[in-house]
């Protein structure tokens, strides 16, 4: 059984990226080299791939995924995640902090994750290939004293044509209902929230709003009450901590905002239909 950290780690860029910026194009072999990347971490900043031909395999949050030719997977930083296996792999990488992302951007990232991999028309293809190509252009000017900015400037059109691209594929552009606003402002909240808040009422009262109507508008979208989405949150987070740190179950409650730690073995159970013991043992390397 090998020895896990106290923590999931948290991967920064590094020195030679301290503007929180960083592209380029790359091959299999980059990634063969790079045997941290193969290990279960986070990162602090966003990460995009746009893979050109092979496949790569990655294992985000506890689900496996592939990546194919034409397609771009995005990861964000809250994903606990780790890349598998590349073969004969061309792609583009993007790395990019909050700090540098467009506000309007960064809150739709926020809201369709987790994101699929997107797959691109070879017409969609081609733009998104020339948007990054500047990107690199760019990156690479060291001299160029408009450089961060034009550079800034780039890499979030890169960005915008991601999310238009993807809310377009996720659903026909046909005007957002009531509900769907309402459940996507409850989904950032709990995002932002879920270790403070638990009941139901509590976020209704952050958006204004009364318990019963914010029922109504997730239940009709979702096919879920509110409760269920706020379990399940506080249950993901709980997962990545027993299967990617050495905390002990009580250390994880506590952590996660609950004093009484058999209710939330308790809630464990219910949810997983297992012990949080049970699944840590099983899921061990």
């Amino acid at each position: 059984m090998s020895k896990k950290a106290s923590t999931i780690p948290v991967q920064s860029l590094t020195k030679e990226f301290d503007e929180g910026i960083a592209v380029g194009r790359m091959s299999s072999g980059n990634f063969r080299s790079a045997d941290e990347a193969r290990h279960s971490h986070r990162h602090d900043f966003h990460i995009f791939i746009l893979q050109l031909k092979g496949s790569s395999f990655y294992e985000v949050d506890f689900e496996k995924r592939q990546l194919n030719r034409s397609a771009i997977l995005y990861i964000h930083p809250n994903q606990v995640h780790r890349f598998d296996n590349v073969k004969n792999a061309d792609f583009y990488l993007l790395a990019i902090s909050n700090d540098n992302l467009n506000a309007a951007y960064l809150k739709l990232l926020d809201e369709i994750t987790p994101a699929r991999s997107l797959v691109l028309p070879g017409a969609e293809l081609a733009v998104f290939i020339q948007a990054i190509s500047l990107c690199i252009t760019l990156f690479e000017r060291k001299d160029n004293k408009l450089r961060l900015p034009l550079l800034r400037d780039s890499c979030n059109t890169f960005v915008g044509l991601f999310v238009s691209q993807y809310t377009r594929q996720l659903k026909p552009a046909e005007g957002t209902s009531r509900f769907e606003e309402i459940t996507r402002a409850f989904k950032l909240s709990l995002d932002k929230h879920f270790i403070q808040y638990k009941r139901p009422s509590d976020y209704a009262g952050i958006l204004n709003i009364s318990a019963a109507y914010l029922n109504e508008c997730v239940r009709n979208v979702t096919g879920f009450p509110v409760s269920y989405h706020i379990q399940q949150r506080v249950i993901m987070e709980a997962k990545r901590l027993l299967y990617h740190s050495g905390k002990s179950v009580k250390e994880i409650a506590d952590e996660l905002g609950y004093d009484d730690y058999p209710y939330f073995s308790r809630l464990f159970t219910k949810v997983t239909g297992m012990t949080a013991l049970t699944f840590r043992n099983k899921n061990r390397d």
